[in-house]
């Protein structure tokens, strides 16, 4: 692994999708590390992705409500656990569950191990709402993966929530866990 600044020179075998977010990150003047590596499907392989960013890698859960009414996307921590009932409690919501790989497909047009808040800018209709663990904003740099989990990049905190969000017309809950 290679920690680079800014976009790949050579776009040809990434996809569309991994280009937008470049293509977002730079029309908002947002500097960015990457670094490419090999299919990084849980947290345990993220760990060493997060030293060579040296920033937060977060849990990125698609979840749903008992109805299946509302879709979310909750942010934590790595070494923190996620317990739906103290969550759902604090969003005002029914219990929460893993939503399907289908609507994680269409709402955020990513699939399983790849899942991050940057995925959200795929979601122009907002159906997916985020939620944000509180110590997630005490971090100076946030990793995520650009909707594809080849590879990961790092950009300040303050960055995705004070440009980023904005920018895709997306809001936020601020939870504890």
């Amino acid at each position: 692994m290679v920690l680079m600044k800014g976009r790949p020179i050579d776009i040809e075998n990434r996809l569309k999708k991994e280009i937008k977010v470049y293509d977002l990150l730079d029309s908002l003047s947002i500097e960015y590390m990457r670094v490419d590596h090999e299919s990084a499907m849980t947290m345990e392989d993220c760990v060493k992705i997060e030293e060579e960013l040296d920033a937060a890698i977060c849990k990125n859960l698609f979840l749903v409500n008992s109805n299946k009414s509302q879709y979310y996307l909750l942010m934590l921590l790595g070494h923190k656990k996620f317990k739906t009932k103290d969550i759902s409690k604090q969003i005002h919501s029914s219990r929460l569950s893993f939503a399907s790989d289908d609507k994680m497909l269409e709402y955020l047009d990513i699939t399983p191990g790849s899942v991050s808040v940057i995925g959200l800018i795929n979601d122009t209709d907002c159906h997916v709402q985020l939620i944000v663990d509180e110590d997630i904003l005490k971090e100076e740099y946030i990793g995520f993966h650009p909707c594809i989990n080849t590879t990961s990049m790092k950009i300040k905190t303050k960055d995705l929530f004070e440009k980023v969000l904005p920018s895709i017309k997306h809001d936020y809950y601020i939870i504890q866990c």
